[in-house]
């Protein structure tokens, strides 16, 4: 039987990468993977201009967490869906923020999302962010954070701008943790006025 030599060719690169992604993957420290309902670890970064953003700054705002790289042909589909999100659902409490997670220098970050339109802000990523949600395995990975600081939601590459919306939604709808809400007050005169 004749074997197709493109067919032999193909296998060894499927076993090849398969391989490389093993050893890659296996080298590097994983944290337990985040689940609904986890509370999204805290971070901070250095945005484009310099100054320094922590997650926790977002209190009691929906978050898109989005990782992505100058490089991700994915990222360069979705980035316009986020812009045109952000200024439809910023209003509501929605606030994108986006880690680049690539090699490229600050300069060249600025100037590829000044050419997309960001109007989100845009953080430096490290590694050891990275790793705080499950060491990001692949580009784009976006994680959606409830009012409440617990993750809603999670997506791996590229999905739909309908999906993306409806997980916005999810996050939107969430209510602060019962410890922040407001509690009524009293005082030596009995409850405080309404």
């Amino acid at each position: 039987m004749k074997r197709n030599p493109f067919a032999l060719i193909f296998a060894a690169v499927v076993a090849a990468a398969l391989i490389f992604f093993g050893v890659h993957m296996s080298h590097r420290p994983r944290t337990p993977s985040l689940t609904q309902a986890s509370p999204a670890p805290d971070f901070t970064l250095q945005t484009l201009d310099g100054k320094s953003m922590s997650l926790s700054d977002l209190k009691g705002k929906a978050v898109l967490l989005n990782f992505w790289a100058t490089w991700c042909g994915p990222c360069k589909i979705e980035m316009p869906w986020f812009v045109e999100l952000q200024k439809q659902y910023g209003p509501q409490g929605l606030q994108i923020v986006g880690v680049a997670m690539d090699d490229a220098g600050k300069d060249e970050i600025a100037k590829f999302t000044k050419e997309m339109g960001v109007n989100y802000p845009i953080l430096i990523g490290k590694e050891s962010v990275g790793d705080l949600y499950g060491g990001v395995p692949a580009l784009p990975e976006s994680f959606f954070i409830g009012r409440n600081g617990k993750i809603v939601d999670t997506i791996l590459g590229l999905k739909g701008k309908g999906e993306i919306e409806d997980d916005i939604k999810t996050a939107l709808n969430t209510q602060v943790a019962q410890n922040e809400a407001s509690v009524p007050r009293t005082s030596e005169n009995g409850p405080a006025p309404k």
